[in-house]
């Protein structure tokens, strides 16, 4: 199909070859021959009369017009997506569609058990694509790259529609046998002590490493780990701290030598959200898995182990 003498086609390898800033890995991605991208560039260089990626050094930079085209590109095709994949109705029992999902190993761990088994009492063929967040994890979003994103508010996007899911208090936990056991938390122990911290295999800051960087709170991490679920058992055998949310703490008390205790200053709660593309706010399949969601949510919520 053309329009205004552009074969539309293009623009979805023109998306791949922006994105990736790469000839050989778009054309793979698209399942192309190499030499059927390159010829598609060609087309598009000729059509926008400007070479779109340049060679500097070893890698493909985009030029400054396609830098100005980039994201209009991916939105069209967002919105193209929207309109052709989304069904006049959804049969959850009928239907075998794949989400994907950007989470965080807390949301996987401790509340997704919850979706997936609502989800496959109404159809055990339905699929998930559970997927790690990146460092503005809302661009995978824009990009049309996942369905949903579960993250704290901070992280998602103000251009999108978003629901909260649940709250969460954060909390420290120590071993049983350890100095800080047994007695109450204080500023001057928190500030003292050693730390374990999760840090985001992107190098971002986590919700907890903001705030408290915002309220002048330093910490003296002693070790470091990709994954908030683990915190609690990198604890056990030490006088280290671990600074964890509520459902994490609730699960370790059941499992580990550990104690509960509440941060020795004031906190705000962790306000989790559930993101996706505004042009799939209709989206059937959309609709019926924040149900999904907001059900699972009020589980978590209500149940005594919360």
């Amino acid at each position: 199909m053309r329009f205004k003498r552009l074969d539309l086609n293009l623009l979805v390898a023109l998306d791949h070859m922006l994105r990736l800033r790469s000839i050989s890995r778009a054309a793979e991605q698209m399942n192309m021959s190499q030499s059927a991208m390159s010829n598609a560039l060609t087309r598009l260089r000729q059509y926008f009369d400007d070479p779109l990626l340049v060679q500097v050094g070893r890698r493909l930079e985009l030029t400054p017009r396609a830098e100005a085209m980039q994201d209009s590109v991916r939105d069209i095709l967002v919105r193209v997506d929207a309109a052709i994949s989304s069904e006049a109705g959804f049969d959850p029992s009928q239907s075998n569609r794949e989400f994907s999902i950007l989470l965080s190993d807390f949301t996987m761990q401790l509340f997704m058990p919850h979706v997936l088994r609502l989800a496959y009492a109404a159809s055990p063929s339905i699929r998930f694509r559970l997927l790690p967040q990146q460092t503005y994890p809302y661009l995978e979003i824009d990009r049309g790259e996942a369905d949903l994103l579960v993250a704290p508010g901070l992280f998602c996007s103000r251009e999108h529609p978003s629901m909260p899911l649940f709250e969460d208090e954060y909390c420290c936990l120590v071993w049983k046998e350890g100095r800080y056991a047994g007695r109450q938390l204080t500023e001057s122990d928190y500030a003292e002590a050693g730390h374990v911290r999760m840090v985001p295999s992107t190098g971002a800051n986590s919700f907890e490493d903001q705030f408290l960087e915002q309220r002048g709170i330093v910490r003296r991490i002693e070790v470091t780990s990709y994954s908030f679920t683990a915190l609690p058992h990198l604890v056990v055998g030490t006088d280290r701290i671990a600074t964890v949310h509520g459902l994490i703490a609730r699960q370790a008390l059941r499992h580990l030598p550990v104690e509960r205790h509440p941060l020795p200053f004031p906190w705000i709660a962790l306000d989790e959200r559930l993101q996706w593309h505004g042009h799939r706010s209709r989206d059937p399949g959309l609709v019926w898995l924040r149900g999904i969601f907001e059900t699972a949510a009020k589980e978590v919520m209500a149940s005594e182990s919360y």
